[in-house]
């Protein structure tokens, strides 16, 4: 709960910095030039992270205190400097050319290939350290830094850029400065948890945790590229403004995922450890319940989004108008993501996780074929339709990948009905228009669709996780 309300604050005020401050304090071309930025470092990120968070996740378990887990620990550290200290050489060496790359389109980008850098490389070593605090439980702190502080310092440098006390460019250098300030906030928080004694003797199953992280690599880039490659490709094909319009409906669909991010901070120790014990029978009952819990949330916020879509818009100004049809299509995507539950963990710390990883640089291959076909034929649209059939052909195999291997799916005949409830809404709805201010409107409209939501949840029992947390909710109205 309280990963989900830190993450639900750092998204309203991420709302708040991308669909009213962005808009409104940064030209269209500099917004896009900031997405373009964050897009491309997050796309470095898992190369330099060298598989560490998942890896120290899956072996930590197996680590008793003493010299042993601190020579864990200490390889857990340094194991991202593998990668990280080459690309810097590279970075310096080839500093030109990599700019004449991605300012091939949009010459705005060429004076900031070490802000992607630096960029990623703090986000890397923010998953490291974010890994070591969940490993020993402590999943809060860290996705306050995450979720919450990275947005509110954004807001302040926005305000501060509307006030003329500082440049767009000191804005983007002050950026660079606020994710590494923000990785050595978590890096000390991780080792008062956890305190590191260096230890350079190498563990004895070294040989299978670096192999391990070598293919997380691959499994991390190739998510990344699905979420965040379509916004650099479209820096390479149209004016860099795009980048900022599709941002936004990004951005919108985005929250769809919310409660999967803050499930997955709890679910992914969780799975480890249950995959470990070979307590399948839990494994099960986790995945299953996971997915119904997760299905109806997103299911929930999908059908908030896209029924007032039309007067959300309402707000912005007119050039982001057009992402409807981005914010439909990239919102499909986030629900059958919700309806994995936790098989990212199930697949990741289990022993077929190279099958997996190898899928996923194929697909991620053909994400990057699908953008290269359809932004230059569809613009904005085709972005969005290349990551939808990406996300959908991924989690498909996932899917079944799991049934295969561990003989057990996440659809229940509750699955179903939540489905056909969603849909009854959605063509209920659709047609209803209010002739009120479009805060009202909004207003009104969300209150009835939660109302008959939960109502039908609550009086058919479909959830039990669900129907328990409305139960105390409706006890404590009614003074029991």
């Amino acid at each position: 709960m309280k990963n989900t309300l830190i993450t639900y604050f750092g998204f309203v005020i991420g709302a708040i910095n991308l669909l009213f401050l962005y808009t409104r304090f940064l030209t269209d071309e500099y917004y896009g030039l900031v997405n373009v930025i964050l897009s491309a470092s997050a796309v470095l990120m898992p190369l330099m992270a060298f598989g560490v968070p998942n890896t120290l996740v899956k072996y930590f378990a197996g680590f008793r205190e003493g010299k042993n887990r601190d020579s864990f620990l200490t390889l857990m550290v340094l194991l991202p400097l593998v990668l990280i200290l080459p690309l810097a050489i590279i970075s310096q060496v080839a500093n030109e050319a990599i700019g004449n790359f991605l300012s091939q389109e949009n010459p705005v980008v060429k004076g900031y290939v070490w802000h992607i850098f630096l960029i990623g490389m703090a986000m890397a070593y923010f998953e490291v350290f974010y890994a070591w605090a969940k490993v020993k439980m402590r999943s809060v702190f860290g996705n306050f830094m995450k979720e919450v502080f990275s947005r509110v310092v954004v807001t302040l440098l926005l305000l501060l850029v509307y006030a003329e006390v500082i440049s767009v460019m000191a804005f983007l250098n002050a950026l660079v400065l606020q994710y590494l300030l923000r990785t050595l906030i978590m890096m000390v928080y991780a080792f008062k948890l956890q305190q590191l004694k260096l230890n350079f003797k190498l563990p004895t199953n070294t040989k299978a945790m670096v192999s391990y992280s070598a293919l997380i690599i691959l499994g991390g880039s190739a998510a990344i590229v699905l979420l965040e490659v379509d916004k650099v490709m479209i820096n390479q094909f149209i004016e860099i403004e795009n980048v900022a319009y599709y941002s936004v409906a990004g951005f919108i669909a985005v929250t769809i995922a919310v409660p999967a991010r803050s499930m997955h901070n709890i679910t992914y120790p969780l799975t480890a450890e249950m995959l470990h014990k070979k307590d399948m029978t839990g494994l099960k009952r986790l995945y299953q319940k996971s997915s119904l819990t997760l299905f109806i949330v997103s299911g929930l916020l999908f059908l908030l989004i896209i029924l007032n879509l039309h007067d959300l818009y309402d707000f912005l100004p007119d050039n982001y108008r057009e992402g409807y049809l981005i914010v439909v299509i990239l919102g499909l995507a986030k629900v059958y993501d919700a309806v994995l539950g936790n098989n990212n963990a199930i697949l990741y710390n289990s022993d077929y996780y190279k099958a997996l990883l190898l899928m996923g640089v194929f697909l991620a291959i053909l994400t990057i074929l699908l953008n290269l076909w359809l932004i230059p034929k569809f613009g904005l649209d085709g972005a969005a339709i290349a990551s939808f059939l990406a996300f959908f052909t991924y989690n498909s195999i996932k899917l079944g990948y799991v049934k295969t291997k561990f003989r057990m799916h996440p659809i229940t005949r509750e699955t179903i009905k939540v489905f056909i409830l969603m849909v009854s809404i959605a063509l209920a709805f659709y047609w209803i228009e209010f002739p009120f201010h479009a805060v009202i409107n909004i207003g009104l409209k969300s209150m009835l669709i939660i109302a008959i939501y939960l109502f039908v949840l609550y009086r058919f029992k479909i959830s039990e996780d669900v129907y328990g947390v409305l139960s105390k909710y409706m006890a404590k109205i009614s003074g029991r």
